[in-house]
This record gives structure tokens, C-alpha cells and sequence, in this order.
């Protein structure tokens, strides 16, 4: 018997949906006997792809996007706060995790936990380049590689062909899901993907 296909799971650093997103994911596939597939992209290429703008930029939804944020990541039990410069650009931290990914997944996974954390329950700015290089050695990388490899042009196009990955498969947000195929957008996607894993395709 062919073992089941992973979730494909899209995400931004700088999307509090994914961060919230990225606490459940792995352990709702487990439930399941399934893995997960981490993949790091930036929104603002498939915002352009689908020609969409961020919620927050729009000033009728500012304010209940940055309520919901607030209020989702108190309804899973995890902190959060409103960093003071958001959103950001996360090319730097998602190029480091594409290195770790090449030889470690697991370690990537660990790389976007600590990310997400250090933004969403912290409020440290990953766009600030001391700020994650000090992250990086927190996590046990050494500082200079790590700059070195955000700035590697290897890495930068390591994300762009992710990134277009991404918007070839359908992928105009994050948190962004594929579950045999099957489309999820959202965090709110939770329970249908849930039913999906239990029951099958309904």
C-alpha cells in the first residue's frame, strides 16, 4: 500500500494566520497518519500573482483583520502580539529555510517555529537584519553563515522557484493548504481539513 501524500503547507513569516496555522498543522496530520510539507513563500508575490492586496491594506478591514488576529490566536491558546512594524518582508528568514530544508526538513520546521514565534509572541523584527542574525544563533546557527546564505544568490533563487511553485499550484494566500490536491485556504480551514483526513472527500 502507497503511504498517504503529505500536506502541502504554504506560509509567510510575516502572515499571523500562518503562524497560528503552523502550531496545529503538524499535529492534526499526525492524528491522521499523515506528514507535512513546509513550504515558505512571500504573499506578496502571489498577492500580485491574483492580483490582491493584504487585508490591512484596506481601511474598512484594517481594524477587524487586526482584531481577528488577536482573537484567532487567543481561540488556539497562543500568544500573541501585534508586532510594531507589520507587515514585513520575511525573503531573509524564508532563504535560511530553504538552506536548512535542503538538508534537514525537520530543522527548517524548527527554523519557522522559532521565526514565527520571535515575531508573533515577541515582537522581534525578522526584516531587521541583527535581529535575525540573532536569531539564528539562538537556534544554534552561526551568525555570518546564516547572513551569508540569505545573501547568496542560490538561496534567493531557491525561494523564487518556491515561490512560483507556489502560485503554479493554485496558492494566492497563506496559510494555504493541499491536501491530495485539495485546496484550503485559511486558518479557519481547520475543521474542513480535518473532516477531509477523517472521512475522505466530501
Amino acid at each position: 500500500m502507497n503511504a498517504a501524500r503529505p500536506i502541502e503547507f504554504f506560509f509567510d513569516f510575516s502572515s499571523p494566520y500562518s503562524y497560528i496555522a503552523s502550531e496545529w498543522i503538524d499535529a492534526l496530520a499526525a492524528r491522521h497518519g499523515r506528514t507535512v510539507r513546509w513550504n515558505a513563500i512571500l504573499l506578496g508575490v502571489t498577492f500580485q500573482a491574483a492580483q490582491l492586496k493584504s487585508p490591512v491594506s484596506y481601511p474598512l478591514k484594517r481594524e477587524y483583520s487586526l482584531r481577528d488576529f488577536t482573537r484567532s490566536a487567543r481561540f488556539e491558546g497562543l500568544p500573541y502580539c501585534l508586532p510594531e512594524r507589520f507587515p514585513i518582508p520575511s525573503h531573509n528568514a524564508a532563504r535560511v529555510f530553504w538552506w536548512l530544508d535542503e538538508s534537514d526538513p525537520q530543522r527548517a520546521v524548527g527554523w519557522a517555529h522559532a521565526c514565527f514565534r520571535a515575531f508573533f509572541a515577541q515582537g522581534r523584527d525578522l526584516s531587521d537584519t541583527d535581529t535575525l542574525a540573532a536569531l539564528a544563533t539562538e537556534f544554534g546557527l552561526d551568525a555570518a553563515e546564516a547572513q551569508a546564505v540569505w545573501s547568496d544568490p542560490v538561496w534567493k533563487d531557491r525561494l523564487k522557484q518556491a515561490n512560483e511553485a507556489a502560485v503554479a499550484a493554485g496558492v494566492f494566500g497563506a496559510p494555504f493548504f493541499l491536501v491530495d490536491g485539495e485546496p484550503f485556504w485559511g486558518n479557519d480551514r481547520k475543521p474542513q481539513i480535518e473532516r477531509w483526513l477523517a472521512q475522505g472527500p466530501y
